[in-house]
């Protein structure tokens, strides 16, 4: 199970780089059957070896026949001890379901955590062919009333994403070292919930429902559309980092900020509040920086 990697309102604390692992390829040496120990030797005389070889294969194709023949014997004599006697039950695949949250969702519903191995939820819309990489410049999320400008974060010293600076409420960071959004892959973008005065970019982002759209003004004046699949809420003590970071062949999209109860003694909030949204079409705008 891969490490999970909690949110923080701290501006020093945030995400962690996704690690992959290279597999190991074992090296394979070879010998030449036709040289032991380095020399060569003349291969043995064929007599009659193919006569010899057709009489071993008629022979033991007999004694398998009988072997199967005497096993069922033995079966039908006594089916209770070949768990024969009853009916055999199919094997059911245990499946997990989403959290109600990851889903369709709906007005007043409480946001949830999905079972650690839920997929990403995505939209009944079809999605886009994802573009080539541009730098977000604007996040527009109309049902929120949100229009905010997108800054490049990276990783700290302890290898967490950063979060946007808290003096600016109205920022977005990027995680410029993943892809871009309308990339194939999850792009992933921060935002704070509060300040210690007032309420941030991404106070209402649990707002959120399943068909609900958001847009992404890039560098090259694409505007990406995103239409979410899916809104959780996950405790930071078990962030679903595979279900945030794991890869994806279409063009996806990922808003986190924070949610659930502050916690006085630490000054955070306990959980993150993760939009889980997909590509479904974009249109042509501004290419003014």
């Amino acid at each position: 199970m891969p490490p999970e990697y909690p949110y923080s309102d701290d501006p020093n604390a945030g995400y962690p780089q996704p690690v992959h692992n290279q597999a190991y390829m074992p090296q394979v040496y070879y010998q030449h059957p036709g040289y032991p120990g380095g020399q060569w030797q003349e291969p043995e005389p064929e007599v009659h070896r193919g006569q010899m070889m057709r009489a071993v294969l008629i022979l033991a194709a007999v004694a398998g026949v009988v072997t199967v023949v005497v096993g069922l014997l033995f079966m039908a004599g006594a089916p209770e001890q070949y768990g024969l006697s009853e009916a055999r039950q199919p094997l059911k695949l245990q499946v997990q379901p989403l959290a109600p949250s990851v889903g369709p969702g709906g007005p007043g519903q409480p946001l949830t955590q999905a079972d650690p191995t839920a997929p990403a939820p995505v939209p009944t819309l079809p999605p886009a062919p994802p573009l080539q990489p541009s730098t977000p410049k604007r996040l527009i999320v109309k049902k929120l009333g949100i229009n905010a400008p997108i800054k490049p974060v990276g990783t700290d010293k302890k290898g967490e994403i950063e979060t946007p600076p808290i003096n600016n409420p109205n920022l977005v960071g990027w995680y410029q070292f993943g892809p871009t959004a309308g990339q194939a892959g999850p792009a992933v973008m921060l935002g704070h919930k509060d300040t210690t005065t007032r309420s941030a970019v991404f106070s209402r982002l649990h707002e959120l429902r399943f068909g609900d759209t958001i847009e992404v003004t890039r560098m090259d004046g694409t505007v990406a559309i995103f239409t979410v699949g899916g809104v959780e809420q996950a405790a930071k003590q078990t962030f679903p980092t595979n279900r945030v970071y794991g890869n994806a062949d279409a063009a996806e999209l990922r808003l986190i900020t924070c949610g659930g109860t502050y916690n006085r003694a630490t000054g955070h909030y306990v959980d993150n509040v993760i939009v889980y949204a997909r590509m479904t079409s974009t249109r042509k705008g501004s290419s003014r920086r």
